[in-house]
């Protein structure tokens, strides 16, 4: 048997111009910052560190969320089989060691570790693992279903090991395993809590769950059960709602809170000036771009239907949108030129980058309007996009806007909670909107869940059986190359289709004041508070 090895995996989509490379290729960006260490720091123990975040996550459950912001609360209470490092390499978390896999590749074996405990008290074990991962499999409204491939049975071998049988080999399994799919959940907690889980969270973590009060924050508490309990510092975190990134820069220099997630390139400057903040500045393995309602008519799951709309119906349509944004335009002025360029859900960075994935669709004001008049589209045309309501996201709304207009679009910026834009999209309840990924390491957490058909985040109902296919055939595929030219030839049949826009690349920003340290953010997006504490600055 040899090691189960997930590759980071990223790639770009490709028509025309080659799209321009990643601050590790150009050497144009500064190298990333992930942490930073308590190395060299005198520890403060105890005390209630807040962090602002971004925008209000859904339920605390990992086999139904699908929030970003979600995942920044879960990493301290829910640890994964495996986690990724500063490096966007796997390692071990819950499990002792990578995955083995039989020589057929249908037969995964995995070593977890003793001695480990829920916050509930009840035991980590094999049973655990087999519980959480047969409720990711079969839950109804389970977004991690497709995420984890064609298991077939999931089997407690011992106390320690679990074994998953597969239908087909999945090479992605490992990379899964490091997300939200990979978070053990108490046995106990599930037969308690049922499909109410996420409203009392009980997992293995550094901190357990306290209270939430919806529209204002989530607090956990240090979890005295936790099997490394000597490297927590923290007595409390808190995790406050601001939605807004100039406020939760302002919060941050005031020191009203110690950490905030999602900074806007408007204000890097000003922080980076402040005499009591640090920034962390990560590439992101995912993606911001436009997604279109395609056949989502019965909500998210169900079979798509037909939307009887130009956009909805026409490839040429969306296309010619596709060819109407004008992406460096965008990412200098709305960004400051601190995202990146981006066509496809993969990075150029990653070893599954090819030429197809990275090209990208010019600018064409003239093709965009060529293809609505083949299309027999009367101009303008007049698109609804739904889009949250935060600042940054409004300012790259209205630059999209104006971006479009020349070439006979005429959108209407409709702005909601992002809570609300997250049912909205689910539902069905829209014609266009913008939305991001955050990115995961193996290009199979980045494609197949929004392209294939019925998949969990598929909320466009977009279907296309060659994509399918070849989606299925890449995640059954060990060599490299070979799942490398599988996920290209899926990124050009999604740029002729273009159920998802692709726009740009963000690098997270993540704000600190230097009275603590021990603060990660990796190219996940995730931000890890876990081992961090407060410190001396003397």
């Amino acid at each position: 048997m040899g090691a189960l090895l997930a590759t980071a995996a990223l790639a770009t989509t490709g028509c025309q111009a080659v799209q321009q490379p990643s601050a590790a290729q150009s050497g144009t960006t500064p190298a990333d910052v992930t942490d930073v260490s308590l190395s060299g720091k005198t520890v403060a123990e105890g005390g209630d560190l807040v962090m602002a975040l971004s925008a209000e996550p859904d339920r605390l459950d990992p086999t139904t969320s699908s929030s970003l912001y979600t995942r920044y609360v879960m990493q301290t209470m829910c640890e994964k089989l495996y986690d990724i490092d500063a490096h966007g390499e796997l390692a071990p978390m819950l499990a002792t060691d990578l995955p083995t896999v039989s020589d057929d590749g249908l037969t995964v074996t995995i070593p977890l570790k003793d001695g480990v405990t829920f916050a509930d008290g009840t035991p980590f074990d094999a049973d655990a693992v087999k519980t959480t991962l047969e409720r990711n499999v079969s839950k109804k409204d389970s977004a991690r279903t497709s995420e984890l491939g064609p298991i077939t049975e999931v089997t407690a071998v011992d106390d320690r090991t679990v074994q998953i049988s597969y239908a087909s080999p999945f090479a992605p399994l490992t990379a899964v395993l490091a997300d939200r799919a990979g978070m053990i959940m108490s046995p106990k907690a599930l037969a308690d809590e049922g499909d109410d889980f996420g409203d009392h969270p009980v997992c293995v973590g550094p901190f357990k769950f306290v209270e939430r009060v919806p529209q204002t924050s989530i607090k956990v508490e240090r979890d005295p059960l936790y099997y490394a309990a000597d490297k927590v510092h923290l007595d409390t975190i808190t995790y406050r709602i601001i939605t807004d990134a100039s406020i939760r820069a302002a919060n941050l220099r005031s020191g009203d809170v110690q950490v905030a997630d999602s900074l806007s390139p408007q204000d890097v400057g000003n922080l980076e000036a402040a005499d009591n903040v640090g920034l962390l500045k990560v590439g992101s393995l995912g993606y911001q771009g436009l997604t279109i309602n395609m056949g989502n008519t019965d909500g998210l799951g169900a079979p798509p239907g037909v939307i009887d709309t130009p956009l909805a119906k026409d490839a040429r349509v969306r296309q010619a949108l596709s060819l109407a944004v004008d992406r460096k335009q965008l990412v200098a002025s709305v960004f400051n030129d601190v995202y990146d360029v981006a066509c496809s859900p993969i990075s150029p960075t990653s070893p599954f980058s090819t030429n197809a994935s990275e090209a990208c669709p010019e600018h064409d004001v003239a093709k965009a309007k060529e293809l609505l008049k083949e299309a027999g589209v009367t101009t303008p045309y007049s698109v609804e996009m739904k889009v949250s309501n935060n600042p940054d996201t409004l300012r790259l709304a209205q630059a999209i806007q104006a971006s479009v207009k020349d070439a006979g679009f005429d959108i209407t910026i409709t702005p909601v909670e992002y809570a609300t834009l997250l049912d909205a999209q689910n539902a069905g309840d829209f014609s266009l909107l913008q939305l991001g990924w955050s990115g995961r390491i193996d290009p199979h957490g980045n494609m197949y869940n929004f392209l294939a058909t019925g998949a969990g985040n598929n909320v466009g109902g977009y279907s296309d059986e060659t994509v399918d296919q070849k989606l299925t055939e890449a995640a059954s595929e060990t060599d490299t190359a070979a799942r490398a030219q599988l996920y290209g030839e899926v990124v050009t049949k999604v740029q002729q289709d273009n159920p998802i826009i692709y726009l740009y690349r963000q690098r997270s920003i993540t704000g600190y004041t230097l009275d603590v340290a021990g603060v990660s953010t990796y190219s996940d997006g995730v931000v890890r508070l876990g081992q961090a504490a407060f410190v001396s600055r003397g």
